[in-house]
């Protein structure tokens, strides 16, 4: 499996421009820059600007005003369109999961949505190299939901997924060429949830369980038949970008890692490390009590996650 930097900045192919987002779902193969197909679904989210979150506070003002939700600062009005949360699941997950859909759900009251299922995983064509190329992957469905027009993108990952949106910010800058003279593939806004922070770590019971499925045959047979997620067998030459190095090459793009004290896959020596890297530009949550990734995040967590991207994507 090839790795990055240089050979993972390709660009997937041309998306339609359009200067209005669409009303309602759209779902499609994109076609990420290696040639992989990737199965993406859009939906528009909750209609209109002003809604109401489960907190019970409403999340946008006046024209041009500022909302204040649950202690964040939210930007309203024509002068800040909601944004689209572009979600990278976590391994053995795909759009079509239940937890991935309950994301979908909670973040769709605050914007658009894009939901895609990487490589190996679901519909979508190719292996899964568990991290590396799966960047492409996220780099075609940002560059999508732009096609689509929307000009503030937030990529939302979660475990893997959660690795992924560290490395492609770090790989796909906003300089460059694109849609209104910005790169098409980058993001104005990272959350990464669950993440770990370096390579190969076999520290706990569940990830030296992931290298067996991984690593070993008979594990990528039970991969295949037992989660529906092909793996590729081939080891990463070179090993790509890790999550700790990728984070101290974010900014000023802003980044918010969250973490679970529970977490039973990366102990919080993860969670740190990568805010340490983030320095100034990144923000660490430590959530009492939660455990790993998507199945552990609470509804009221979610909410919290989507106030702070839309406060932060302008």
């Amino acid at each position: 499996m090839s790795g990055d930097p240089a050979g993972h900045v390709a660009r997937p192919t041309i998306v339609p421009d359009s200067e209005t987002p669409p009303r309602t779902q759209v779902r499609r193969f994109l076609r990420a820059a290696d040639g992989v197909a990737v199965d993406a679904l859009y939906e528009p989210g909750a209609a209109g600007r002003t809604h109401r979150d489960p907190t019970g506070d409403p999340v946008a003002a006046g024209k041009g005003g500022t909302a204040r939700a649950s202690g964040t600062d939210v930007p309203t009005g024509a002068a800040a369109p909601r944004p689209v949360f572009v979600i990278a699941h976590g391994f053995t997950g795909d759009l079509d999961r239940p937890h991935v859909r309950r994301i979908a759900q909670a973040f769709g009251q605050y914007g658009a949505v894009v939901t895609f299922s990487f490589r190996g995983h679901g519909a979508s064509g190719g292996r899964s190299t568990v991290g590396d190329r799966e960047v492409l992957d996220l780099a075609a469905a940002v560059a999508w939901a732009r096609g689509l027009g929307h000009a503030r993108v937030v990529t939302v990952g979660f475990s893997m997924g959660g690795s992924v949106v560290l490395r492609h910010a770090a790989l796909y800058g906003p300089e460059g060429g694109g849609a209104r003279g910005r790169a098409a593939e980058h993001t104005d806004a990272v959350v990464s949830v669950s993440a770990p922070a370096r390579w190969y770590y076999r520290g706990t019971a569940p990830m030296r369980r992931l290298h067996w499925l991984v690593m070993r045959p008979e594990g990528r047979l039970v991969g295949r038949y037992g989660f529906r997620t092909r793996i590729h067998h081939r080891a990463w030459d070179p090993v790509p970008l890790s999550p700790v190095e990728a984070a101290a090459r974010i900014t000023p793009v802003p980044l918010l890692i969250v973490h679970g004290d529970q977490d039973a896959y990366f102990p919080l020596d993860h969670p740190r490390m990568l805010a340490a890297a983030a320095g100034d530009h990144g923000e660490l949550w430590v959530e009492p009590g939660m455990g790993h990734a998507e199945n552990a995040a609470p509804g009221p967590l979610l909410h919290r996650i989507a106030r702070w991207a839309v406060a932060r994507a302008g």
